[in-house]
């Protein structure tokens, strides 16, 4: 199976997941000049959920595809988007790791 056709299940997997919890999807990979941002969800608190989804064999091989360089990417990705949408609200960074066995989600992941 293609890379991105792995991801696209992944992505599903974790949106699924997002709703579970009561999460409102927002947006869906959206990109800009900096990177990609897998994720976009609200919680039920009202903050907004910014989501980058991992998926390997093993946690441990998608936890360490999380770098130091991916989050600052990520966190330039994330300022473009809040100021386009011209959002000032309260938001955070989340992991979503999916395996075989099921998705573990890791809430605000700093840099």
């Amino acid at each position: 199976m293609h890379t991105r056709a792995k991801g696209n299940i992944a992505e599903e997997r974790g949106c699924e997941y997002l709703r579970s919890k009561g999460f409102r999807i927002i947006d869906r990979n959206v990109y800009n000049r900096f990177g990609e941002i897998d994720i976009i969800a609200l919680s039920l608190e009202g903050v907004i959920h910014f989501v980058e989804v991992k998926s390997a064999l093993s946690y441990e091989q998608a936890v360490n595809n999380i770098t130091r360089a991916k989050l600052q990417k990520l966190g330039r990705t994330i300022q473009t988007y809040l100021q386009q949408k011209r959002l000032n609200g309260d938001y955070c960074i989340d992991a979503l790791i999916v395996t075989d066995e099921g998705v573990e989600w890791i809430e605000n992941i700093t840099l």
